[in-house]
C-alpha cells in the first residue's frame, strides 16, 4: 500500500522513444524525461484545496501546481473548474480549455420500468462526508411521509451514519452498496429523484446519469452543477431541509417537464464528444 500510495507522487516513467508526442496525465503526474513531449494535463476539481486540512492537502496541491505549471495545456471538465483553477493556481488563460466529461451509454430510459406507482425511492449517490451533505439529504426526506432513501455507494454506512438514518427514517431507507452502470440504470429508472444535495462539485456526473436515465435531479445551484444541469433540474439556492423537501413536494407536478428537459440536456454530454475535443487539443499541441 505504502508504494502504491507513493507511486502516484513519483515521475511517470515512459519508455516513449519518438522525438516527440503527448504526455496527458488525468491525475496530475509529469513524464520521467520530457524530451519534446507535450504536457497536457485534467484538473477535475479543487476539492482537497476547498474542503482538506494538513499533509493531504500540502501533498496533494502540491503535486497538482507542479503538474499545472509544467503542462502545455490544462484541460478543466467545466468552466467552474477552470475559475476555481484561476483562484487556486493562475495560469495564462491562454493555456487553458474547458472540456466536458461525458456519460455512459449504459443509462437510458426503460419504458418497463417507468410505473409511477413504484416511484417513490429518492436516490442518494457516491460520497457522503462533509460537503456532500448527506444528513441534509436524510432529514429532507423525512419531511415525506411517502418517499424512502436509496442509498448507493460511498462504502458501508457508519455507525452514526446508521444512527442518523434510524432517527429520521426508520424502516425507510437502504443502501445499495456499489452498483453497475446497468443496475444504477435501473434504480434511476425506477426513482421519485435523484437528490444530489452537494455544495461543491467539478463537475457532478450523476447529475447526467440521472437525466439521461430519465430520472428527475433536485441538486444545489452551486458550483458546476448550474452549468451541467441547465434548465432541466431542480436546483435550490441553499442546501436546506426546507429547500430540498418543498422541492421533493413540488417535484410531481414538474416530473415530466424535469425528465424531458434531463434527457435534451443530458444529450449535450458524451464520452465521444470529450474524446474529439481531447484529440483536437493533442493536434493542436503537435501542430506547433
Amino acid at each position: 500500500m505504502k508504494n502504491r500510495f507513493l507511486d502516484r507522487y513519483r515521475y511517470c516513467q515512459i519508455g516513449y522513444e519518438e522525438e516527440y508526442g503527448v504526455f496527458h496525465s488525468s491525475y496530475y503526474r509529469l513524464p520521467d524525461k520530457r524530451k519534446k513531449l507535450k504536457v497536457v494535463t485534467t484538473v477535475h476539481d479543487f476539492t482537497y484545496e476547498k474542503f482538506l486540512t494538513g499533509p493531504a492537502k500540502w501533498v496533494h496541491s502540491w503535486q497538482k501546481n507542479k503538474a499545472i505549471r509544467n503542462s502545455d495545456l490544462v484541460i478543466c471538465v467545466s468552466y467552474n473548474t477552470a475559475k476555481d483553477l484561476q483562484q487556486y493556481c493562475p495560469v495564462d488563460p491562454s493555456k487553458i480549455r474547458v472540456i466536458y466529461n461525458g456519460v455512459s451509454d449504459s443509462y437510458h430510459p426503460i419504458d418497463a420500468l417507468s410505473n409511477e406507482e413504484s416511484q417513490q425511492a429518492v436516490v442518494f449517490v457516491g460520497a457522503r462526508s462533509g460537503y456532500k451533505n448527506f444528513t441534509l439529504a436524510v432529514e429532507s426526506v423525512a419531511v415525506v411521509p411517502s418517499l424512502q432513501l436509496q442509498i448507493i455507494g460511498g462504502g458501508k454506512l457508519s455507525e452514526d451514519e446508521i444512527k442518523h438514518l434510524e432517527r429520521y427514517l426508520p424502516n425507510r431507507y437502504c443502501w445499495l452498496g456499489r452498483l453497475s452502470d446497468e443496475e444504477l440504470n435501473q434504480t434511476y429508472n425506477q426513482a421519485y429523484a435523484l437528490l444530489y444535495p452537494s455544495s461543491y462539485e467539478g463537475f457532478g456526473i450523476p447529475v447526467i446519469e440521472a437525466m439521461r436515465a430519465g430520472c428527475p435531479v433536485i441538486a444545489v445551484n452551486v458550483s458546476s452543477i448550474p452549468e451541467v444541469a441547465g434548465d432541466a433540474a431542480i436546483l435550490v439556492n441553499e442546501p436546506t431541509v426546507v429547500a430540498f423537501s418543498d422541492a421533493l413536494i413540488k417535484l410531481p407536478v414538474m416530473r415530466k417537464q424535469l425528465i424531458t428537459a434531463g434527457l435534451e440536456q443530458a444529450a449535450k454530454f458524451s464520452w465521444g464528444r470529450c474524446f474529439e475535443e481531447t484529440l483536437a487539443v493533442y493536434k493542436e499541441l503537435l501542430a506547433k
